[in-house]
Formats: C-alpha cells, sequence, structure tokens
C-alpha cells in the first residue's frame, strides 16, 4: 500500500525561537510531516536540543544561531535556508520576549527597547529577508507569533503587548503588500501557553490562579495545540486567509 503523502513532505522551514516552548512543538509538528528545517534560537544548547529531537523523527533539520533583533542575523538565516534546502516555502516568525511585568512608570527604557527590537522588530526583518526569497520562488507563507496581548490589553506587561498588537498591524499591512506575489501572512494570537516564559510568570501562585480562571476551558494550552494551530496555517488548509489574527486562547477573548 502507497503510504500517504505527508503534508510538508520536501518543504524548506524556518522556525524562529525555535529552542523551546511553541517553537520546539512547531519543529517537532513539522518534522512529523515531512519538512526540512532551519532551527534557530539565540541559545545555541536549546536550539541544537530541538533539532535533535527532530532528526528522532526522521526530519532533515539543522541549527542556526539567530538574534532576530539583528538584521545581519535574519538575512543570513535566510540565505543559509536557501542554500541548505533550494529554497524557502514557510516561515514562523516565533521569537519573543518578556522581560518587564510592572506598570509603565516601573518599565525601565532599556527593557522596553529590547522588548520592541525582538518581539516587533525582529518580525519586520525577519519578513524584510523571507518575503524576497519566496517570491523567486513563487511564494510561500509566513506565520508570525502575537498573542491575545495583541488584541487586548494585560495589566503590568505593557510593552509586550505594545510589541504584540504591532505585530498584528504588520501583519495585516505586508499580507495585503504581498498576497499578490504568492506569499500568505497571518499571525497566530495564542493564549496562556505552558511555555518556560509563562512559567516564569507563574512563580506568583496567584498569577496563575488567576490566569486559569479567567480562562473559559479551565487551563492552559499546550504548546503542541499552538503548534497544530501554526500547520494550518502554512497549509493549505488556510487558503484563503490572508492577514488573519487567528485566536487560540480557551474562550479568553470571547468573553
Amino acid at each position: 500500500m502507497r503510504s500517504m503523502k505527508k503534508r510538508f513532505e520536501g518543504q524548506s522551514v524556518i522556525v524562529t525561537g525555535a529552542g523551546s516552548g511553541i517553537g520546539r512543538a512547531t519543529v517537532l509538528a513539522f518534522a512529523l510531516e515531512g519538512a526540512q528545517l532551519l532551527v534557530c534560537d539565540v541559545n545555541d544548547a536549546q536550539g541544537e536540543e530541538t533539532v535533535a529531537l527532530a532528526r528522532q523523527q526522521g526530519a532533515r533539520a539543522e541549527f542556526l544561531h539567530c538574534d532576530v533583533a539583528r538584521a545581519r542575523d535574519c538575512a543570513a538565516m535566510v540565505e543559509r535556508a536557501c542554500e541548505r534546502f533550494g529554497r524557502l516555502d514557510v516561515a514562523f516568525n516565533n521569537a519573543g520576549i518578556n522581560l518587564a511585568v510592572a506598570p509603565i512608570a516601573e518599565v525601565e527604557e532599556t527593557d522596553w527597547q529590547r522588548i520592541v527590537a525582538t518581539n516587533l522588530t525582529g518580525v519586520f526583518l525577519c519578513m524584510k529577508y523571507e518575503v524576497p526569497a519566496m517570491k523567486q520562488t513563487g511564494g510561500g507563507k509566513i506565520i508570525n507569533t502575537a498573542s491575545v496581548g495583541g488584541l487586548i490589553g494585560t495589566a503590568g506587561v505593557t510593552a509586550y503587548c505594545a510589541t504584540k498588537h504591532g505585530v498584528v498591524g504588520l501583519t495585516k499591512s505586508a499580507a495585503l503588500d504581498h498576497i499578490k506575489d504568492g506569499v500568505r501572512i497571518n499571525a497566530i494570537c495564542p493564549g496562556g501557553t505552558l511555555t518556560p516564559m509563562l512559567r516564569e510568570w507563574f512563580k506568583h501562585p496567584e498569577v496563575e490562579r488567576a490566569a486559569i480562571a479567567g480562562t473559559p476551558l479551565g487551563r492552559m494550552a499546550d504548546p503542541a495545540e499552538i503548534a497544530r494551530a501554526v500547520l494550518f496555517l502554512a497549509s493549505e488548509d488556510s487558503s484563503f486567509m490572508v492577514g488573519h489574527a487567528l485566536v487560540a486562547d480557551g474562550g479568553l477573548t470571547a468573553q
């Protein structure tokens, strides 16, 4: 019996922020679906661990150190993917940080600048180099990680919410710029997801209790649940979705 073709068989995929959390879960989901993967992160050890896990699933994968806040790193990332795999089909611009959990008057300017540089400028820089590479081979799909914090406000994370609102707007505008080039751009807006970033925030038990109580589904997401939504946006199953901010939040923003 002939085996079914995997959804991303032979496709070239970049994932940033791939060393842990949603990024790692998405790499592994793509690996199971036959993708060739460039795994990117600023944490080399975690990135290499993700590569090892992807290879265990039979995927062709390699790691590249990439700080998305640096234009030269983003350019080198796209160049490497095209050199190694011949083209760029999918990019998941997922890298993000949150350094400042405080009211705005208490946020250090240096923290603000670092969050903006990674979460917003980083997405801009990734797309700046990804789009031309995709256009050369007839198109591709880009998924940017925003957040429910890009749709609503959350107390104490002003800088993070500001950047994620920016990612939603950047996604919509870039999608309109490039849909006729065959490049389809969307965003994913996760709710609370059990990543290292969230677990750090949950060191305060009252924060965790409030987050769970405020989510109608009554729990946080597993990173693999968000990964499945990313693969949907990267696939032809979402072929009529352009500039969309897809929410996966357990009902949080439905209230």
